[in-house]
């Protein structure tokens, strides 16, 4: 019987756990071995977090009254035997809302307050300020506590139509996106902006967010939620309702906030909700079974989508299902085939993405431990050349060998005036790549567009300063990848020379790939785009709004920029700490060498010992050498399953 997502979930996280374990495990071992220097280091801590801290995100977006919270309990909190997430008839979820885990903060609803949205700051500098929210603690423990303080979520405010036009709810150019006006002129709009939910779900616990989103109205009106949360979800579960299949405002929605370029069906997923209300008593499973299927081809064709990724569902009789455990029933919801596209699309892709990152980053690390080992090891043999030289010779051919090794020890030294020039020169173009990549170029960056959006009038040419900023911050990216282009092929000449020179095993590591962020502007740039047509030209004339929009591009930036340097600051520090410790082990190979003659010169049985002792060092460094390899293959081809995984969770 295949796995439910809860449970392909819950292996996942079991991998992760273990590798990181193992990860620590490798970092105590290269530590007592002194084989860990500071870049491997850095290296194994980047690892071991990304794989405790790793997140997988998976929103939920659908225009009003399409059962999406319903369908949220029934995938992941139906073990609680009853709906957390309010779903009654009408509008429930009224402000984004985002599901996880943070063992820091107690369990508990924080709420921002509407009013928030008359500021210009963006939600990523909201969550820096706690005091701004308000807070509900919940009792995991007490599924009916948990129920009633999530439904503040579906709460709302009445306001004057200035208000709601101040907060960006109305537009007197825009009628038919207004909201309705009640009998008493006021118009109903959410209490509340953006709310998070920090509770101990297993499956919250072990990475799972989940991104619950209101309609169409609090979906434009929000910038952040739509050009940073949307577009970064590692899957995008877009409802309809079966009997109505694609709507007019299902397909602005569709079209303005999640179409891709490819349509990828491991990151969007439809869900024809509802099915059951095609379920009639007058005709056969077979006419039933009709009716979805041309509502799947229909729905598929609109959205240009295949047809595989369009699934039909009831999420609510799939809830019941769950929490009356009754077979069949869960299987004519169909809820199981929507589990599993979600886990066979989220979870492969995550653990495709992890093992590839692991794969790379093992492998370097596995190659700057070896370099190691082989110098100790060639050190070991020119020991065991010059000991053996020794046999049978006097006191002056000894003393004569050692006025040898002290003079290499000396030209050695002298060559460190080299080595340090080599090091200028290599910083200078460094502080060249962070200024093009740092915060005051990026600054720069958001104002010049700001100043743009600033500009009074209807913003028609709004796409055009997007793209400009857009050409200029991939043309910076470019700059700094010649730059490292250029650092390279200095770090790679330097390298041979220095082998050629003095023996080393220098190998300049691998180079940043600065591509591959300029391919994550371009992705920030289409979802940008996404959301700059005539539908929002009302929005965009409005200075606070533009100025919004400018500063959650600006979060989302800013977390590329900050990965390009931290990838470009380990690129430095391998190489550093290369040659910082091959330079260490030479200077140990002269101690090691200048010590075993002291030693032949006090005592005739010396050099026999001696000749012992590195004979017992190279078997030592061979069993060092096969276990570094078990250790890092085992990590590399560590399984991704339910072999590598703990028994499954049993909330589903």
């Amino acid at each position: 019987m295949a796995l439910s997502f809860n449970e392909q979930f819950d292996q996942h996280g079991a991998w992760r756990r273990e590798f990181a374990l193992r990860l620590k495990l490798l970092s105590e071992w290269l530590k007592d071995h002194d084989l860990l220097d500071s870049a491997v280091e850095e290296r194994l801590r980047r690892l071991e977090s990304q794989m405790r801290t790793d997140k997988v995100m998976v929103a939920f977006v659908a225009e009003f009254s399409r059962g999406k919270s319903e369908l949220i309990n029934a995938i992941f909190f139906a073990g609680y035997k009853r709906r957390i997430m309010p779903a009654s008839a009408g509008r429930t979820t009224m402000c984004p809302t985002e599901l996880g885990y943070d063992p820091e903060v107690p369990p508990c609803l924080r709420l921002l307050p509407i009013e928030t949205r008359l500021h210009t700051q963006p939600l990523m500098e909201w969550r820096m300020v706690p005091e701004k929210w308000h807070r509900v603690d919940l009792d995991v423990n007490d599924p009916q506590q948990l129920s009633q303080a999530i439904e503040k979520v579906s709460e709302v405010r009445h306001v004057t139509v200035e208000e709601a036009r101040a907060l960006g709810f109305w537009h007197d150019d825009s009628p038919e996106d207004n909201p309705m006006m009640g009998s008493d002129g006021l118009i109903e709009i959410p209490k509340w902006r953006h709310a998070l939910i920090n509770i101990a779900h297993p499956l919250l616990k072990q990475g799972l967010v989940i991104l619950d989103t209101p309609g169409l109205n609090a979906i434009g009106a929000e910038p952040e939620l739509t050009v940073n949360l949307i577009p970064q979800a590692h899957a995008v579960v877009f409802i309809l309702a079966a009997d109505t299949g694609v709507t007019k405002s299902d397909l602005q929605i569709w079209r303005e906030h999640l179409i891709t370029e490819d349509n990828d069906a491991d990151s969007r997923l439809v869900v024809l909700n509802k099915i059951d209300t095609m379920w009639d008593a007058l005709s056969t499973p077979a006419q039933v079974q009709a009716q979805i299927d041309r509502q799947r081809a229909t729905t598929a064709e609109i959205l240009g989508l295949q047809r595989h990724q369009v699934i039909p569902v009831s999420g609510q009789k799939g809830l019941v299902a769950k929490v009356n455990d009754d077979a069949d029933l869960l299987k004519a919801s169909r809820l199981p085939q929507l589990e599993q596209a979600l886990a066979h699309g989220v979870l492969g892709q995550r653990q495709k993405i992890l093992r590839a990152s692991v794969a790379a980053n093992i492998g370097e690390l596995r190659g700057e431990a070896t370099r190691v080992l082989s110098i100790r090891r060639r050190d070991l043999a020119e020991q065991m050349v010059e000991l053996k030289g020794l046999r049978g010779k006097n006191m002056s051919v000894i003393k004569h060998m050692r006025a040898r090794i002290e003079q290499e020890q000396a030209e050695f030294d002298a060559s460190g005036a080299k080595i340090h020039a080599v090091r200028s020169v290599h910083l200078k173009l460094l502080r060249d790549v962070f200024n093009l990549l740092g915060t005051a170029a990026l600054k720069s960056e958001m104002q010049e567009l700001t100043d743009a959006l600033r500009q009074p009038g209807l913003k028609l040419g709004v796409r055009k300063a997007y793209g400009k900023t857009f050409d200029r911050l991939r043309d910076g990216l470019r700059k700094a990848g010649k730059v490292s282009d250029e650092i390279q092929t200095m770090l790679t000449g330097t390298f041979r020379q220095l082998n050629a020179e003095y023996g080393f095993s220098l190998q300049a590591p691998r180079e940043p790939d600065l591509a591959r962020y300029e391919r994550d502007l371009d992705l920030v740039e289409r979802s940008h785009n996404q959301y700059l047509g005539v539908s929002n030209a009302l929005r965009l004339a409005q200075p606070e709004f533009a100025d919004r929009l400018v500063r959650a591009l600006a979060t989302r930036l800013r977390v590329i920029y900050e990965s390009a340097l931290g990838e470009v600051e380990l690129w430095n520090k391998s190489a550093a700490a290369q040659l910082d410790a091959q330079l260490r082990e030479r200077r140990r190979n002269f101690g090691r060498r200048l010590e075993a003659i002291e030693r032949i010169q006090q005592a005739a049985s010396g050099l026999d010992d001696r000749i012992a002792e590195i004979e017992a060092q190279e078997l030592a460094l061979d069993q060092l050498d096969l276990k570094l390899a078990e250790l890092t293959s085992h990590l590399s081809h560590t399984p991704a399953g339910p072999a590598a995984a703990q028994p499954a969770l049993k909330m589903a």
